[in-house]
């Protein structure tokens, strides 16, 4: 057992002891703490904390909730020569992001003829989504670059613009990505699925700002109130679980987990030749969401201009379930860190090179999406967000109920029509899929947005209100 010290209003800490090379540090409120320490939540972050070449905090994010390996909303530092590499650091689902679009409409124009309706439907026409292959089909040639070069490929075949790739983190390509590092039973799950929105929590939204806190950094951002914007959150599909699970197979036969506090946290070291390979062969899934994403962002944006004319341009897009080489301040010292970031979002604040140009005087967007009920935040990272939590925040409300018990409780044609009631259309692939991703069965997205706020390790931007919402 463990004692988690309240140190203020939103910090808890578990002091190191054990086998603990590293306390553990977990940003919540009175209002969701209560969760994380009552389910195995904290008990995976201190887990997190024995890890090898760790450096200075294992962290978990307000909307943290438990994961495979680390929980989600896990956050943690290693030596790049000491340290880990972690598939269960990373999750399953490489390269689960986010990206906001911004459009030339207004809400008193789209809301008119039931026009919101008209251009959610038109979307899920066009774009696939549910379970299974239903994306776009790409040869063998195609799908190496995809996995090489990422959104280059998607600009060169006219599928995305030069201010896409310039507003998506990484400008959409990890550069060591080698796809040589990919197995062929991965590249064929992808082949069939690139383009395509997937199932679970995934999902597009047509939404309106509804509320704008920072004129000036919203200005920046482009967004302005009673604005239409867009929203996608899906990630390498496939070929990422099945690069995620080549790899615990490999590390586990390698490494084996007999000094693991947790099988699930196997791993390998960094500066090894698999570690290497899995990062590589992460890199390159990784490079295939932001094709994902950005065949999507393509057939949104054909769709607003066919049916009214509209201009739609990105915001920016960020990663979630991840893991970067980037340097980090530490006691004092500069140091180059391995940090996984796993359903948790990068928070640089102002200054920092990874920035775009155009953002890089008040610092990186933020995106943190809610429940398909439930506003959606834009922020910018902060300063302080790369003092105390290496550059992070979180990347959505966080479930506190399991996909099956939800399934028991709620009834999904129930939970559309409660949200039609609303003023929130929901067009889905299943009515499973619905119940499954009910509002209830998330954290409050608001309390998630105060601590991070009031923190400083993401301010809040700009308010998101939801119209249309598709789920895969």
């Amino acid at each position: 057992m463990f004692n988690a010290k309240k140190i203020n209003e939103f910090t808890w800490r578990i002091d190191k002891e054990g086998d603990m090379k590293v306390p553990a540090i977990i940003y919540s409120s009175d209002k969701l703490i209560g969760n994380v320490l009552k389910d195995n939540t904290a008990q995976q972050i201190v887990n997190v904390a024995k890890l090898p070449g760790i450096v200075k905090h294992a962290l978990a994010m307000p909307d943290a909730h438990e994961g495979y390996g680390f929980p989600i909303g896990g956050v943690a530092a290693f030596d790049v020569d000491e340290g880990i590499i972690s598939p269960g650091g990373v999750g399953y689902d490489i390269n689960c992001g986010v990206r906001l679009l911004r459009t030339s409409l207004d809400y008193d124009f789209l809301s008119k003829n039931n026009r919101i309706r008209k251009i959610t439907d038109e979307i899920f026409k066009r774009v696939p989504s549910g379970i299974g292959y239903s994306g776009m089909r790409v040869n063998d040639d195609e799908m190496m670059e995809i996995l090489e070069k990422g959104s280059e490929w998607a600009l060169k075949n006219s599928y995305a613009t030069k201010h896409d790739l310039e507003t998506t983190e990484e400008n959409g390509r990890m550069k060591n990505a080698d796809p040589s590092k990919v197995s062929k039973r991965a590249i064929a799950r992808g082949r069939k699925q690139v383009g395509s929105l997937g199932s679970g929590n995934h999902f597009l939204e047509i939404q309106r700002v509804a509320e704008i806190y920072d004129e000036k950094v919203a200005e920046k951002f482009g967004l302005h109130k009673n604005q239409i914007t867009a929203m996608i959150h899906c990630g390498s599909r496939g070929l990422g679980h099945q690069i995620a699970s080549d790899y615990i197979e490999l590390f586990e036969k390698k490494f084996g987990y007999e000094n693991l506090p947790d099988r699930e946290l196997i791993n390998a070291p960094f500066s090894s030749e698999e570690g290497q390979d899995y990062f590589k062969a992460m890199s390159a899934g990784v490079n295939f969401a932001f094709v994902n994403r950005q065949l999507i962002t393509h057939k949104v944006r054909r769709v607003f201009n066919d049916l009214f004319n509209a201009d739609v341009e990105q915001v920016y897009g960020v990663c979630h379930n991840i893991a970067k080489v980037e340097k980090h301040n530490v006691d004092g010292e500069e140091r180059e860190l391995v940090v996984h970031r796993k359903g948790a979002t990068r928070s640089f604040g102002p200054g920092r090179e990874e920035i775009p140009e155009i953002y890089r005087n008040v610092g990186q967007p933020v995106l943190i999406p809610g429940s398909m009920g439930t506003a959606s935040y834009v922020l910018v990272g902060t300063k302080k967000a790369e003092e105390v939590s290496f550059g992070s925040t979180a990347h959505g409300a966080g479930r506190v109920m399991s996909r099956k018990q939800a399934i028991h409780t709620f009834d999904g044609n129930k939970v559309s029509k409660d949200l039609l009631k609303k003023g929130i259309y929901v067009h889905g692939s299943s009515i499973r899929g619905i119940s499954e991703e009910a509002p209830q069965v998330y954290k409050d997205i608001n309390e998630v947005i105060r601590v991070s706020n009031n923190l400083g390790i993401g301010k809040v931007v700009a308010k998101l209100v939801p119209l249309g919402v598709i789920k895969g």
